[in-house]
């Protein structure tokens, strides 16, 4: 009994992607900047988050293979969130900090078309490759959510929603996370659930 506990532990941890150490140290802070950085892009153009001053950024952490993401993907409901945030002006960069190698990853010419697959609305597909920027936010699952003010503040993180699980009913009735900080603060009231914890598949970051 006690040998099944803990593979069911470790499963869980594995799955559910529970932060190792390494990457508390550095985790963003809500209401504190949100660290910058710079990508290459699927499709070859360079961004940085500064770029971006004066909108509202969501950041997704992104792997396809994840049954978590396809979940979201699956039914439509991230490329509806995308949709309906972009177009209000809002900046969407879905960022992959697979290894070269594992799950997640595709060169960048394949990225586009597993992009254009799943019909994704995303403002662009940033490769974060190294996992800098992964880590630098804390991103352990995949799909980590982050949604950033006009004034670069970090203001939730966390998981989608409510409901952690793979089933795509489980959308239905549940509490987005991403859509209520984001309706919210663009309508001039305060974040009421600034931090959730966040579920999914562990994000596959290269070995030190």
């Amino acid at each position: 009994m006690m040998i099944r506990r803990f593979i069911t532990s470790v499963f869980a941890v594995l799955l559910i992607g529970l932060a190792p150490s390494g990457l508390l140290a550095q985790e963003a802070t809500v209401n504190q900047q949100a660290p910058n950085f710079t990508l290459t892009a699927a499709d070859g153009e360079t961004h940085s988050l500064s770029d971006f001053q004066g909108k509202y950024v969501v950041l997704e952490w992104l792997n396809y293979g994840c049954p978590f993401v396809q979940k979201h993907y699956q039914s439509g409901n991230m490329q509806q969130l995308q949709k309906t945030y972009t177009e209000k002006d809002i900046v969407w960069l879905s960022i992959v900090s697979s290894a070269e190698g594992k799950q997640g990853y595709y060169p960048p010419n394949e990225m586009l078309e597993q992009k254009k697959k799943h019909d994704g609305e995303m403002t662009a597909i940033l490769m974060d490759t190294s996992g800098k920027v992964g880590r630098a936010y804390g991103a352990r699952v995949t799909p980590h959510m982050y949604v950033i003010n006009p004034e670069g503040q970090l203001i939730y993180k966390g998981g989608i929603d409510d409901k952690p699980t793979t089933d795509t009913a489980d959308i239905e009735g549940a509490t987005n996370y991403v859509q209520l900080a984001l309706d919210q603060a663009m309508n001039g009231g305060e974040v009421e659930v600034q931090t959730a914890r966040p579920y999914g598949c562990t994000v596959k970051y290269a070995a030190k």
